[in-house]
This record gives structure tokens, C-alpha cells and sequence, in this order.
């Protein structure tokens, strides 16, 4: 029997990554107040936020094992958001032309009845291009990557944005890091390719 798996999440792009796995799920949202602690680092908010929202749940979903999840991007060493707005986003892409911005994501694994959690902090890398004023406007008006951390969506057109791309999963680079979730779903004897 399949044990019961909760995403804490209403993302379409999570939903679709977790997917992938093959294993039933179903999603929740979590309450949970994201605003960064005083002199808190990119990975401590992440994590802290992803085992916030894991165990947002608990009560809920006593019997479920709770995945949850947060990701910010780092740009010149300041946390750098979802825009909103075009405008925003603009200002994003032209403030990461031709650098590195560094993705930090939260990953918890949580239980409430044993009280197992498991948690790690996925960074990925993305170099950009060095991009026109034409290409960023052409990139913003064709994919309004207004709800997304870097004000673009990897899994589309975004990709034409980078030069290259560092770190162990691109799925982390959407905001669900599956090689480290299945390494936490095996710790938890939950095999996607046996269950």
C-alpha cells in the first residue's frame, strides 16, 4: 500500500514536478508568514520555511507524509523576490544580465504522528546572458513571469535567457528539488519505482 503524500502546496509548476514521481498525492495550502528574520540567510529562510509549511499541516493531516517547500533567488548578494509587475520583472532581468544569480530551495519531509523530519537547502546557478533591452521586453511581454523568483520560468522560453546552468537538479531550478525528495522518500521507505 502506497503510504498517504501531501504536497503543502498549491503551485501548478511543484504539483507538476511531484508528479513526475509517479506516486498519488494530493495539496494543501500551508498558513505560514514567509517575511525574513532579522539577519537570516537565504538557506535559513528556505529551510525554515519549507519544515514551517510541512508542519503547518500536522494537525490536519496527522497520517500524510508532508512535503513541503520554499525558494528564494540571490542576486549581488540581496534576496530577490517575485516581481508582481512588468515593470519589476524588467528590472529584474536587466539587474541579472550577464551575471550568476543563485537559487536557494527548502526541502522538508515531514510525519506527524512518528515525528520524522528530514530537510536540506538545494542551491542551483544560473548564468545569464547578456541581454538587450529588446530581448528582456520580448521575454516579459511573451511569458509574464510576474509570480516567479528571477522574473522568468526555466521550464519555457526563460531558457533563452541563460548561458549555462549549475547545480545537481533542474527541477530545483522550479522549485522542487526531486533528486533530494527522493532521496528523503527512500529514507522514509517510500520507493516511486516499487510503490
Amino acid at each position: 500500500m502506497t503510504p498517504s503524500i501531501l504536497l503543502a502546496s498549491t503551485s501548478p509548476f511543484r504539483q507538476a514536478l511531484l508528479h513526475k514521481l509517479g506516486l498519488p498525492f494530493i495539496t494543501a495550502a500551508p498558513e505560514v508568514d514567509e517575511s525574513l528574520q532579522p539577519d537570516e540567510t537565504a538557506e535559513a529562510l528556505v529551510t525554515r520555511l519549507a519544515v514551517a509549511k510541512a508542519q503547518a499541516l500536522a494537525k490536519t493531516y496527522p497520517s500524510h507524509w508532508i512535503i513541503g517547500s520554499d525558494q528564494v533567488c540571490v542576486l549581488d548578494g540581496a534576496i530577490a523576490g517575485k516581481p508582481h509587475t512588468a515593470e519589476n520583472a524588467r528590472a529584474q532581468l536587466r539587474a541579472a544580465s550577464g551575471k550568476a544569480i543563485t537559487f536557494y530551495t527548502g526541502l522538508a519531509l515531514f510525519h506527524p504522528v512518528s515525528g520524522t523530519l528530514l530537510h536540506c537547502c538545494e542551491p542551483f546557478v544560473v548564468h545569464f546572458r547578456t541581454l538587450t533591452d529588446a530581448e528582456i521586453n520580448g521575454y516579459v511581454e511573451k511569458e509574464q513571469p510576474l509570480q516567479c523568483a528571477g522574473s522568468f520560468k526555466s521550464e519555457g522560453l526563460g531558457i533563452c535567457l541563460f548561458d549555462r546552468l549549475e547545480g545537481r537538479d533542474p527541477n530545483t531550478l522550479v522549485g522542487l528539488p526531486l533528486i533530494a525528495l527522493n532521496e528523503m522518500l527512500q529514507q522514509a521507505g517510500i520507493n516511486p519505482l516499487t510503490n
